[in-house]
């Protein structure tokens, strides 16, 4: 066993202790000697990736990272060498070579490590010269950021002089080119102050390794994982699926983005990354559209109802003036009415109309021929661009026959003017209702938004005052009256009350809620009243990073949606030169006036294959779907995790804090040697005393509830997935299973027959044996949650296959699958196994969904198709599933896998009848059925046919927000 001792960087408190150590306790082979906020010692007979990797995973920083220039390597085969000879090492976690740098991380020491090199025939480069930057930062703006920062400089070739979330003064060999690279990298940016680069000449040019800042400010334990810097921006000018290609492509070339999503529904746009605000909304008006932030949620949800509200009334009023001289001119011609110049009075009247129908066409029309000309200008088409050719090319074919009828023959000289103007009152109206359906699909979020109460009763000295919710810091004691509702998270400090949490759950039953509880903005105050202290306000609630979450989800894209999005780029203008091919088609080949029908097919083509539905088929259905899923406590990362949960076939439950309460107690005992129930109880709880084990925890809650005083402890040692090891007055002490007696040569098999006992109880017997021989075994059992039979019976009817995943004994595991009704038991798992079930079922061919709560439980949720973390689990946990459920119900995971299936079925309906719509549309539209009826389809039934489609994607879209899971959610 090689001992190692470790810096540790970002471990700010006790907790961030703790949380490392468990973490430590699950891995194989390493065993954990000591730890601090500054560093740890552990014993290990492995290499460290997995101790790097899993502390790493947790949000901090473990050893020491190199980058050394090097020399004298001249091909791969030197590359090699020192790979292998690194490889070797228990004191190197990760590394990358190339022939003129070495990266290394671990606990080696940097002479080590150049002496390695040298030794193998290479040189370790140094500069003589370092130079001194002086950065002016931006994007930075908490503790974390500058931790995280701080982390990237961390060095051996820079030395931070120092770090704030404005300024960053560094020595360094590196150019400041190198340094706004790593600042960019790591998610911010960072701009050279001039004058400030004059270089140092030094004998010592590397500079030791630079301390991490000392203090950032703590973080809120968050419930939901920050899902990194976004910035919503409300657009103007989208009309179809081309026009969100076109936008996200303006944004993605703006420097600092890292990725964007549009969503065609809400006309949004959510950019990711560090980029000017200004350069992004300026790329976005260079493309020939419209952008602009609001700062808040309340304001963005006025600005996008006002939105709303105005598109609704304009395109209501222009499909009236629309309709006003269309609907007259087309039943002029159904009645009987000429539409053909054939005299000079024909000509006159036509005339007039003419000039009547382009004034519509430049007032109701004009947002058609404005935006096809801006695309026009950007070398793209959108759908604007095929209703101004079609609408144009007849209404400048009409004037043509008016102003110069003979040179036309007398059956073409027919006038189209009326179908200009129906299509654009259909086409208009069509999109007024779409514009009111789609007004309906944020409700979820509208509902989460208005949670948020405008002002909170604040108490000082005695006296209560109402003041706004923007005065409100965090510390500041406050007032929660009956009925009214939390406006930010904190902690009960008086009083007690039963508060409805349904609103963020899906609970239906109130909580009761007593010194020391924590309640969360939003939720709603029933009956009593309560004083409570305000923890995290403002973007910090549990209630405002639930609404960043569902905006986020709301906005992302399913693998699915690529497909409609890759056709979307290309179909504008492949309907373009369909249009082009059919006019020289019936041109050519068609009866005569060929250029009647030249004009009517070509219109036709143009006006019905829109490709409104497409871009509206997916955003739609997400948005809806998403929503829905947080009414019903269910948060989703994003729509591929929908995708994914839809073809689940398989579901893993861990039994601790999924199947079970996670609250395990001490149920009974079995001693064997001359120790009282109160003395084995008192030996177990004190070896266990600084464990957050929840096995440990029970243990001992159990002394102090029989108010059992508890020893010192000394050399106290974890092995994972076994057990604990210790001194405790005097004692040699070792607590665990079976496997972990059998190592050290404890007799237990005279305690058989207790263990079956306890087993069969559906308790976990953990052993404790002293100074070499067994003593005694201790029942924990974890009792059941109350829904946990109804909700696995309710999987198993959907089809599911159900597996239970524990670390417990298998005669434990299969009384508790027993009650359960579950067949499948995978049992006595070590931590790091977990990962390697989920992949033994994938490679069975399984779709599997891993639900689980634990540290322990993250490989296995990051692996599985779909990760789903019970609300009240641990951070990684949540940060490693794509879904999170905020109530403590199993039949969250019934309703996420329905809700799922319901949303890909919405999405597939939406693309299936957009496409159907245009694959039968442009052949019939082109003139595939003349032959058989011997009549073109009208341009004008083209545009209401095209304004259909869109509102029955949009109404199919929001069938989802009548979705309703299978069954109530009975306790049983």
């Amino acid at each position: 066993m090689n001992t190692i001792t470790l810096p540790l960087t970002n471990v700010r408190c006790m907790r961030c202790v703790n949380k490392i150590r468990d973490a430590i306790s699950l891995l194989p082979a390493i065993q954990l000697i000591d730890i601090n906020t500054e560093q740890l010692t552990v014993s290990t007979e492995s290499p460290l990736p997995s101790l790097f990797d899993t502390i790493t995973a947790l949000g901090y920083q473990v050893g020491y990272h190199y980058q050394l220039p090097i020399g004298g390597l001249s091909c791969g085969r030197c590359v090699a060498k020192i790979e292998q000879a690194l490889s070797e090492r228990h004191d190197i976690a990760h590394f990358n070579i190339t022939k003129q740098l070495a990266d290394v991380s671990g606990s080696i020491s940097k002479q080590a490590l150049t002496d390695l090199i040298i030794g193998l025939g290479y040189q370790v480069i140094t500069s003589q010269i370092q130079y001194h930057y002086n950065f002016t930062l931006t994007g930075l703006s908490c503790g974390k950021c500058i931790a995280k920062l701080t982390t990237a400089l961390t060095q051996d070739n820079i030395d931070i002089i120092t770090i704030d979330k404005n300024n960053l003064s560094v020595t360094t060999s590196l150019t400041a080119d190198d340094i706004i690279t790593i600042v960019t990298t790591t998610g911010y940016q960072a701009t050279l102050n001039t004058g400030d680069q004059a270089p140092d000449v030094t004998n010592n040019p590397i500079a030791p390794e630079p301390e991490p800042e000392p203090e950032p400010e703590p973080e809120p334990e968050p419930i939901i994982a920050p899902q990194g810097t976004a910035t919503q921006l409300l657009l103007s000018g989208l009309t179809c699926a081309s026009c969100v290609a076109s936008v996200e492509k303006a944004i993605k070339a703006v420097e600092g983005v890292d990725s964007v999503n549009v969503n065609l529904a809400e006309r949004t746009a959510l950019i990711y990354g560090q980029a000017s605000l200004q350069a992004v909304i300026t790329a976005i008006e260079n493309a020939g559209y419209g952008a602009e932030q609001s700062e808040d949620d309340q304001t963005r949800r006025i600005r996008q109802q006002q939105q709303n509200q105005q598109t609704f009334k304009t395109h209501i009023r222009n499909a009236t003036a629309s309709l006003a001289l269309g609907v007259p001119l087309m039943a002029w011609g159904i009645f009987g009415g000429s539409m053909v110049i054939d005299s000079t009075t024909s000509q006159i009247s036509w005339g007039v109309i003419g000039l009547i129908t382009l004034a519509l066409l430049v007032t109701a029309g004009k947002d058609f021929y404005i935006n096809s000309w801006k695309a026009f200008l950007h070398h793209r088409a959108t759908m604007d661009t095929l209703v101004a050719l079609g609408t144009g090319a007849a209404w400048l074919f009409s004037m043509a026959v008016v102003i110069a009828p003979d040179l036309f023959p007398l059956a073409a000289r027919h006038v189209y003017f009326e179908a200009s103007a129906m299509i654009i009152g259909l086409i208009t109206i069509g999109h007024a209702l779409e514009a009111r359906a789609r007004s309906r699909t944020s409700k979820a979020l509208e509902r989460l938004i208005d949670l948020q109460p405008q002002t909170a009763i604040v108490v000082e000295n005695g006296q209560e005052t109402e003041q706004p919710l923007s005065a409100v810091v965090a510390g500041m004691t406050l007032r929660l009256k009956p009925g009214a509702k939390v406006a930010v998270d904190g902690s009960v400090i008086d009083g007690n009350s039963y508060l409805d949490e349904s609103m963020l759950t899906g609970e239906p039953l109130a909580v009761h809620k007593k010194i020391g509880d924590h309640v969360r903005a939003g939720t709603i105050n029933q009956q009593g009243s309560l004083l409570f202290k305000a923890e995290h306000i403002g973007t910090d609630t549990m209630l405002a990073r639930i609404i960043q979450l569902v905006r986020q989800a709301q906005s992302s894209k399913p693998a699915l949606a690529r497909l409609a999005d890759t056709i979307s780029s290309i179909f504008v203008p492949s309907v373009m030169i369909i249009a082009i091919l059919t006019a020289m088609a019936w041109f050519y080949f068609g009866p005569q006036p060929a250029s009647v029908y030249m004009l009517v097919a070509a219109t036709t083509v143009l006006i019905i294959a829109c490709p409104c539905a497409l871009g509206l088929a997916t955003p739609m259905s997400v948005t809806v779907g998403v929503g829905r899923a947080a009414e019903l406590g269910i948060l989703i990362k994003d729509a591929e995790a929908m995708q994914q949960a839809a073809g689940i076939d398989t579901v893993v439950l861990d039994k601790t804090g999924t199947l079970t309460e996670g609250k395990p107690q001490v149920v009974d005992y079995k001693i064997y040697n001359t120790l009282t129930r109160e003395q084995l109880v008192q030996l177990a709880a004190s070896l266990e005393q600084s464990s957050e084990h929840p096995l440990a925890n029970a243990i001992v809650q159990s002394a102090q509830q029989q108010q059992l005083d508890l020893y010192p402890h000394s050399d106290f040692m974890t092995y994972s997935g076994l057990g604990v090891s210790g001194t405790v007055d005097q004692q040699q002490l070792l607590l665990g299973n079976a496997k972990f007696m059998n190592q050290n040569n404890i007799k237990i098999t005279h305690a058989e027959t207790d263990f079956d006992f306890i087993a069969n109880q559906g308790a976990t017997p953990v052993y404790l044996a002293q100074n070499g021989l067994l003593a005694g075994i201790i029942g924990i059992s974890d009792p059941l949650r109350k829904d946990s039979f109804s909700a696995v019976k309710r999987m198993q009817k959907m089809g599911l296959n159900v597996v239970m995943l524990t670390g417990d004994s298998i005669k434990t595991a299969q009384v508790i699958a027993a009650k359960l009704g579950i067949t499948d038991v995978v049992a006595d798992v070590l931590p790091d196994g977990k990962a390697a079930q989920i992949t033994l079922l994938q490679q069975q061919g399984k779709r599997v969904a891993m639900v689980g709560d634990g540290i322990n439980d993250a490989p296995a949720l990051a692996l599985a198709e779909v990760g789903i973390a019970m609300g009240s689990g641990t951070d990684v946990a949540i940060e490693s599933a794509q879904f999170t459920l905020m109530r403590h119900s199993l039949h969250g995971v019934a309703d996420a896998l329905e809700l799922s299936k319901a949303t890909l079925r919405n999405i597939k309906e939406n693309l299936f009848g957009a496409f159907i719509y245009n694959t039968l549309g442009i052949p019939i539209a082109a003139g595939v059925l003349f032959p058989l009826t011997g009549t073109l389809l009208s341009p004008v039934i083209a545009g209401a046919a095209m304004a259909l489609s869109s509102i029955t994607v949009v109404s199919n879209a929001n069938r989802l927000r009548l979705f309703k899971p299978s069954q109530q959610h009975q306790e049983k």
